[in-house]
């Protein structure tokens, strides 16, 4: 009777969060075990292809482009497709699954694969590489120790306040740091309203184009905002608030 194949690895293979150095954010030992692999799920095969021409100059490739396997998992890919996805991998080869920016199943429709991924038992192995979460929470001065990421806030402006004011009281209640991002052309209206809506002592957080030449931080009082004109018109931005307890206010 034969024995059925061991499952491969799937990799957890980090982006650049844009298009600066990939040596500069991308540790040797990744780029050398990219190089290694022949099969990729990932949000889009164009930029798939362009990672792996850029991993490819800094490490020569297994194979070249054309002999690679990529297939594509984004947002609107079905539950149900989910499972040939995996199934190179259950076979025993390895495969990795690669974001457009920044590392996998982080904001990122791979998450799901992931947990699939450990339902069937197979290896899951994520490699270091660069967060635009992790990074402006480092780099924001806000409270490190408790934070909750909640992804992008709804477009209706009317509900976008009432989910920054939510957000500002669960920060206050739990001394918690509240983080956010959103779509670059939307990154205006979303500093305009926390600006606006949230109380003048409540610390905001602007990080923009993070591990990029372009690079900008800036941790302020929502009062001292206010009459700042900021450009995040197409630049990737994490956002962060930190709300004073009501017993600091007094």
């Amino acid at each position: 009777m034969t024995s059925p194949l061991a499952s491969g690895t799937l990799y957890l293979v980090p982006n650049a969060l844009g298009p600066g150095d990939l040596q500069a954010v991308l540790p040797a030992e990744v780029a050398r075990i990219a190089a290694g692999l022949d099969y990729w799920i990932g949000e889009d095969a164009k930029a798939t292809r362009a990672f792996l021409k850029r991993i490819e100059a800094l490490v020569p490739l297994a194979r070249s482009i054309q002999q690679i396997d990529i297939v594509e998992l984004d947002v609107s890919t079905p539950a149900s497709a989910l499972p040939s996805l995996l199934a190179p991998i259950r076979s025993g080869r390895n495969g990795g699954l690669v974001s457009e920016a920044g590392c996998p199943a982080i904001a990122d429709p791979g998450a799901t694969l992931v947990r699939l991924a450990h339902r069937h038992g197979i290896t899951v192995h994520p490699l270091v590489g660069p967060s635009s979460i992790v990074l402006a929470l480092m780099a924001s001065g806000l409270d490190g120790q408790r934070f909750a990421f909640n992804g992008y806030l709804p477009t209706d402006a009317r509900e976008r306040m009432d989910a920054i004011r939510e957000a500002e009281k669960r920060s206050s209640q739990l001394k918690q740091t509240q983080v956010f991002i959103e779509t670059p052309y939307r990154n205006q209206a979303l500093f305009a309203a926390l600006v606006e809506h949230c109380r003048p002592d409540t610390l905001i957080c602007v990080a923009s184009d993070l591990t990029l030449a372009t690079q900008s931080i800036a941790s302020r009082a929502a009062s001292a905002w206010r009459g700042i004109t900021l450009d995040l018109q197409k630049r990737p931005t994490v956002f962060l608030l930190l709300a004073e307890t009501a017993k600091t206010r007094r």
